[in-house]
């Protein structure tokens, strides 16, 4: 990690954008790389019916007073929650509590991503007024000195996926049930932890090489097989290990060369639209991951018929990045594309978000999709669905349990993470599987309010209004903010707070109103330099209008063949596919069928004349699936051949 800033809070860099921008450096990068860079009062109410108090009009641009007083509310609201399930003694957060923040209803277990967003989360409860500078410094002291010190895989650095949140004891048996928990130690769960203590270690100096010893221990490396794609000449990384054999599934291996094996999962991470990516954009910004590996990720699988499985056939082309072809494919929903992730919810898209400036680094890629993740799940709920509430991602269930909830349609899982966890969309693949369900009836969705908020950044309003008819008129607004999810048609509530969907929900707000500034305390100059010019130069096939271009350029001359006059008409096809192109003249028309993207098409038309007058030409593109027409003409001169 790079510590080479230590800057206060209240003077943080702001190195995501101008200044390197201004300074060339992006570019520099980018062609280093391989890649070229493209260019306090009285009360005033709040939505969802929850008091709030009184602001100046101040923030983000767009951001009224009365949307920020909200916002305030509510994450005041939410860090209360997070301040319930948090042992004082360790400073480690429980995993969830039930409604009522009764400390007796803590989990008795936690995870290294639960403990990663109690980092983050004080960090902005101190930035934005809730806790005061001592009071945030002991808390995040508390619990760096726990972590500190809790069990974890020497030769990695990485920490087991379950504690004991009261004493920091790995989790042995799992306290619901008694079974035997085979600790595992998760690629994604300490990508998450890790990131909390980058934020701390750039946010509070004075704990700031606490942080960062923790931090460089942890080795990334350790989960990377460099042979999984061997199709691309790239790896991935696994899920994670074991440090003993497992029941099950596991392969032996040794990554980072120590001497003795540990035992991994038998899958990789292998798609680019999830939350994973964290733990491979760490692992790339500390150089035990080499940066092709950023594009050895599925964006969509690919569209043959030996891929058929997958939700639905993907559109796209195949580019290439520092040597490595990567199919750009994108689903359709409605009349957008968007590159989907593993079961369709926010969650996926839109964590790494929080942390990382995706949209602003990569303006063709994650610019154009995480707008569109965020719109389709709006259409989803509002249009298609009926739900009068959108905004899916893995939550506790309602009726019990937990589950996993998104939109189906932009989920590559056949069977997808269902916004009422029964209605299976099958929209088939053309040309290998029929379709089976494509417009079904929805019955109970289950909305989770954090998935809304993972949307702010990019429909404030609407998130928003979303969130006050959740509040007000469902009832899922409790005394530590929004509970956990609610089914929608019944009105059910899942009356618990979990920990990791609060701090996102923190991180959210936190953004909103401080113009980003947990993502400014996450990113150093190292990360910028090695991420940002992965993600500018790659395009994504995700589009808001699905509707195909159509043009041409187009060349038109009346000229002589002889004593014989002719009018000659080439047109190069603009078209974003392939399109039928019509040439017409006064003397003749030809029609030219599956015209591909920049081939021209020419023909000269010979009057029976050696005299013209002058006139028009018309050439006329539809789209290869005919919704599309353009016609254009263009006027020429006259000739005389005699």
């Amino acid at each position: 990690m790079d510590g080479t800033t230590t800057t206060a809070r209240n003077g943080v860099q702001r190195r995501r954008g101008a200044a390197l921008v201004a300074s060339g450096l992006v570019g520099g990068l980018a062609l280093a790389a391989g890649l070229a860079a493209p260019a306090a009062a009285e009360s005033v109410p709040a939505a969802g019916g929850v008091p709030a108090k009184a602001t100046p009009d101040v923030g983000p641009p767009g951001l009224t007073g009365a949307q920020r007083a909200t916002l305030e509310t509510y994450l005041e609201d939410t860090y209360t929650s997070l301040e319930a399930m948090t042992d004082e003694e360790t400073g480690l957060p429980a995993d969830n509590i039930e409604g009522d923040l009764d400390p007796a209803s803590s989990s008795a277990y936690t995870s290294p991503t639960n403990i990663g967003g109690w980092l983050w989360s004080t960090v902005v409860a101190r930035d934005l007024g809730l806790v005061d500078d001592a009071e945030a410094r002991d808390r995040l002291a508390t619990t760096l000195d726990t972590v500190a010190s809790l069990d974890r895989h020497d030769a990695s650095g990485m920490f087991y996926n379950w504690y004991d949140p009261a004493t920091g004891d790995r989790v042995e048996t799992w306290p619901d049930s008694g079974d035997v928990v085979h600790q595992f130690l998760s690629s994604v769960d300490n990508g998450w932890l890790a990131a909390g203590l980058r934020v701390v270690a750039e946010a509070e100096p004075s704990l700031a090489d606490e942080a960062r010893a923790i931090y460089d221990d942890m080795h990334f490396g350790a989960f990377y097989n460099p042979d999984a794609r061997p199709d691309l000449g790239v790896g991935l990384l696994r899920g994670g290990f074991w440090d003993e054999e497992p029941p099950g599934c596991s392969v032996a291996g040794d990554y980072l060369g120590t001497g003795t094996d540990v035992y991994y999962t038998c899958h990789h991470y292998d798609t680019t639209v999830s939350e994973t990516r964290i733990a491979t954009y760490l692992g790339i910004a500390e150089g035990e991951v080499p940066p092709e590996a950023y594009y050895a990720s599925h964006r969509t699988f690919p569209d043959t018929c030996d891929w058929s499985w997958q939700e639905q056939k993907p559109i796209g082309e195949t580019r290439e990045y520092l040597g490595v072809p990567v199919f750009e494919g994108a689903y359709r929903y409605r009349d957008m594309a968007v590159v989907p992730g593993w079961g369709g919810s926010m969650f996926e898209a839109l964590m790494p978000d929080m942390l990382v400036p995706e949209a602003e680094w990569g303006p063709t890629s994650w610019g154009v999709n995480h707008p569109l993740v965020v719109r389709a799940h709006k259409e989803h709920g509002l249009d298609e669905a009926g739900y009068g509430a959108w905004g899916f991602s893995p939550a506790s269930n309602p009726f019990g349990g937990y589950a996993e909830y998104g939109v189906d349609a932009i989920g590559l899982r056949s069977d997808g993470y269902l916004s009422d966890g029964a209605t299976d969309v099958d929209l088939g693949f053309d040309g290998c599987r029929e379709a089976t369900n494509p417009t079904p009836e929805f019955g109970d969705g289950v909305v989770t309010p954090h998935a809304s908020f993972l949307g702010l950044a990019y429909d404030t309003e609407g998130v928003l209004d979303n969130l006050a008819h959740l509040a007000d008129d469902l009832g899922a607004y409790g005394p530590g903010g929004f509970y956990d999810s609610v089914a929608v048609r019944s009105g059910t509530v899942a009356e618990r707070y979990l920990s990791l969907d609060q701090a996102m929900i923190v991180a959210a707000i936190g953004n909103v109103l401080d113009d980003s500034r947990l993502k400014d305390y996450f990113v150093d100059d190292q990360l910028e330099q090695r991420l940002r010019p992965l993600m500018a130069a790659e395009t994504f096939s995700a589009t808001a209008d699905l509707t195909p271009g159509v043009g041409a350029d187009v060349q038109v001359q009346a000229r002589c063949l002889g004593h014989r006059a002719a009018v000659a008409v080439r047109a190069t096809s603009t078209a974003d596919g392939r399109a039928d192109v019509t040439l017409a003249t006064p003397y003749g028309s030809r029609s030219f069928d599956d015209v591909v993207p920049h081939r021209s098409t020419y023909q000269s038309f010979a009057a029976r004349t050696a005299e013209i007058p002058s006139g028009t030409a018309t050439v006329t593109v539809t789209s290869d699936d005919g919704t599309t027409t353009q016609e254009l003409s263009y006027r020429y001169a006259g000739v005389s051949c005699a």
